[in-house]
């Protein structure tokens, strides 16, 4: 018998606009004030990749990981959401490699949503005026965008 395929693992790009300045309530990030503007994450879930991106549409949760900081900020809002379905994990950090060297975005707070990866300076990336959707799609042919509705 094959071996099953999920559909529910990959990577995903947060793309978050922050409406004005913010501080994040994190003591490592404390001494950091983010600019307003356009934020990109890029995450992965190698299992329950629908639960942890609902998660991240939720302003009521626990904080758990340093992206919670900012998805459950008042002055933050999800705007779109990039799926790239049964990517590997490495291809995390070859998207923020990727963006980063051809300059779609720029390394925002040291460190942030990087603990367990020891190639990057952080997954958090900024834009003042946002990234094209096509400089993303470009990054892989089979991609899914989802836009959250205001409900």
């Amino acid at each position: 018998m094959p071996k099953q395929i999920s559909l529910d693992r990959g990577i995903y790009i947060l793309e978050i606009y922050l409406n004005s300045s913010t501080r994040l309530k994190h003591k490592a990030f404390s001494e950091y004030i983010l600019p307003k503007g356009y934020y990109y994450y890029v995450g992965s879930a190698q299992k329950n990749l629908t639960s942890r991106i609902l998660r991240h549409l939720k302003k009521e949760k626990n904080i758990y990981w340093h992206i919670d900081y900012l998805t459950a900020h008042k002055n933050a809002a999800v705007k779109k959401i990039y799926i790239f379905l049964k990517a590997n994990k490495h291809r995390e950090c070859e998207t923020v490699h990727f963006l980063i060297s051809n300059k779609i975005g720029v390394n925002s707070i040291p460190d942030f949503g990087n603990s367990d990866c020891n190639n990057c300076q952080t997954h958090l990336l900024y834009s003042a005026e946002g990234i094209p959707q096509s400089q993303l799609f470009a990054l892989y042919q089979s991609i899914v965008l989802w836009m959250p509705s205001s409900s």
